[in-house]
Formats: C-alpha cells, structure tokens, sequence
C-alpha cells in the first residue's frame, strides 16, 4: 500500500484506542500480526491487542493516546506518543488510586501490501506509569555506580 494509507491506518489505530471500539483491530491488524513486544499475558493476534487494551482501557476509561511525531515510508509508520489516564479500576494487581498517568512510547508499524499491520515492534514507559500510581518506588541515587557485591579494593 501507500505511505498514506498506511498512515490512515495508523490513525484508525489510535481512534480505535482512544474511543474504545478495539473490534475494529481486526480491519487494522493481520489474523497472524507479529508482536514483537507485547504487553504481560498478551494474547496473539488482534485479540491479543483487544484484550490488552480491554484491560488498559478498564483501568484508565479516560485513555487517550496522542501522537506526538510520527515517521512513515512505503511499509512502515513510526510513532513517538504519550498516553494520558486517570486510574479508575485495578491496573496489573494495583488496586484503583485514581491518580493520573502520563508517559511517552514508541511503536513501529510494519503493512502488508492490503495495508493492514503485519509486525510491530514498541515501548512505552510502563514503569513511569507504575511509579505514577504509587506501585514502585523511584530510583534514587542514579548518579552513583551500584555497589558491587563480593568487589574487594
């Protein structure tokens, strides 16, 4: 397909997310779409990505993804995003805390010549998130090398 079809393709992606109607990855995604990042208990296929952001969108039903840069060619539609929220229900064991997330991601998006997407490949600050909600602490002293168990001087 075209760079712009596979950029409206990328658009339906992110509209799909952002208004809750995921049954429409299957007109997005290949039946045999290759993840090759996916998110903790994925399933595979577009089902894969429907459960997923099932669960994400249940937890945060204010999910917005906004695309902050994007890239594109003949098979591929690059994005630099952020993703906004406001947690209402349990997210991966944390109980509700109603705090607000925001954090940036990446995805790469490879079509097949029908223009649908047959590979991707992403990450997004999922432990930013996590510290937003009060599930981990902050790293602190990152200026300092780690201790080195068993080093002798």
């Amino acid at each position: 397909m075209s760079r712009e079809a596979n950029i409206a393709t990328a658009k339906k992606m992110g509209e799909a997310i952002n208004s809750g109607r995921l049954q429409e990855f299957h007109q997005i995604f290949t039946p045999d779409v290759v993840d090759h990042d996916p998110a903790p208990d994925q399933g595979k296929g577009p089902d894969g990505f429907i459960g997923f952001f099932t669960q994400f969108r249940r937890a945060f039903p204010d999910l917005k993804i906004a695309v902050d840069h994007m890239l594109a060619d003949e098979e591929n539609v690059a994005i630099a995003y952020t993703v906004t929220g406001t947690q209402q229900e349990a997210f991966q064991g944390i109980p509700s805390t109603g705090k607000k997330i925001k954090a940036r991601g990446m995805q790469i998006a490879r079509f097949n010549s029908d223009g649908k997407i047959k590979e991707r490949w992403g990450s997004s600050d999922e432990l930013g998130i996590m510290q937003q909600i009060g599930a981990e602490k902050p790293v602190t002293g990152m200026g300092q090398p780690p201790a080195i168990s068993g080093a002798t001087a």
